[in-house]
């Protein structure tokens, strides 16, 4: 447990089991991803957070570092529903969602009946998402942020847990129709996924070129996961803790009074409220994560990144000078923190 900090007085018995219970699965979890996936503790973690935020994530790396092979196996050890959906220029919104097809009901009569498309799954893979077209993004869009889909005229609702996983290749943009600003936002987390360590590689070479995988165990299932989503929500915040949120959020709007000088030659955009609310809510998924009972500042700061990233527009003056949006929320994280 962290600091062995003594459970606060407003945080329920149950609720204190529940997140030491919560933080055992979470180790196990991380155990069985470990025996197929090398290295990766961060993303594995910043994945977990999502989920039990019941947030969508956003990944962010070059081919051919195991993003498919780690969801997918994520899905495995909770005992989760798994889609997979490569996007492309000719992909239509009834390829995800499904469509009405005409049925013989066994009595001569035919009627439509609704065939679900792969949309309905509690951990769908969205393949290089920037790669079809509006209509099919808006037809995720709305499935990401109210949870059902909408096939002519009738709506259907998506089975909870639900969370979309959506990758981006960052060097390819040929033939890719780059994210609106407002589908950017509906996801929680922007995560970068890096190449491994030397070390690391050479693990990877020697466990992925000689036996099969192995099989593993299901730590999690849709109802424990939906369990967790609601404790998550119940982990207390201390009110610096919304302070410090809502501060540096703030800081990255060029225009407020409470940004500093240095960002407005860099910041064309900064982050809207729903950057406050995932900081506040990743930071209660990852003190829970970590068998904490109560929001530390530590966790604020430790999910300021996957939140603001894809929330902080840069100028062309920052792109000339090399200035990346990292750079940019590590050093407004530092001056705030330094000011507490």
């Amino acid at each position: 447990m962290p600091d062995s900090i003594a459970p606060p007085e407003e945080l329920q018995a149950d609720d204190v089991a529940a997140i030491d219970e919560l933080r055992s699965s979470y180790d196990q979890l991380r155990g069985e991803l470990g025996k197929i996936i090398v290295g990766q503790e961060s993303v594995i973690e910043q994945l977990s957070i999502c989920l039990f935020a019941r947030g969508h994530a956003l990944l962010m790396g070059v081919p051919g570092l195991a993003k498919t092979l780690l969801v997918s196996r994520l899905a495995e050890t909770m005992n989760l529903s798994f889609s997979r959906i490569q996007f492309t220029p000719d992909l239509m919104p009834m390829d995800i969602t499904g469509t009405e097809i005409l049925q013989d009901d066994g009595s001569g009569r035919r009627q439509f009946e609704f065939a679900k498309g792969p949309v309905f799954a509690n951990i769908v893979l969205a393949d290089e998402i920037n790669r079809a077209p509006s209509k099919t993004q808006a037809a995720m869009l709305e499935a990401m942020q109210e949870h059902r889909v909408t096939v002519a005229g009738h709506s259907f609702t998506l089975d909870p847990p639900f969370f979309v996983l959506a990758t981006q290749n960052p060097i390819e943009q040929e033939g890719t129709y780059p994210l609106p600003e407002a589908q950017l936002d509906r996801f929680m987390f922007m995560i970068g996924v890096e190449y491994p360590s030397r070390d690391e590689e050479i693990a990877i070479a020697r466990s992925t070129t000689g036996a099969k995988l192995p099989t593993l165990e299901h730590i999690l299932d849709a109802e424990k996961v939906m369990r967790f989503q609601e404790l998550v929500r119940r982990v207390p915040v201390p009110d610096h803790i919304f302070h410090f949120a809502v501060d540096l959020v703030r800081r990255t709007r060029p225009d407020s009074e409470e940004s500093p000088d240095w960002i407005q030659p860099y910041v064309g955009w900064g982050a809207g409220p729903r950057a406050v609310q995932y900081l506040i809510l990743g930071a209660r998924a990852r003190a829970a994560l970590l068998g904490s009972y109560m929001v530390r500042q530590e966790d604020v700061i430790a999910v300021a990144e996957p939140v603001l990233r894809h929330r902080v527009i840069k100028t062309f003056t920052a792109e000339s000078e090399g200035v990346t949006c990292r750079s940019i929320i590590a050093r407004l994280v530092e001056e705030l923190s330094h000011e507490e």
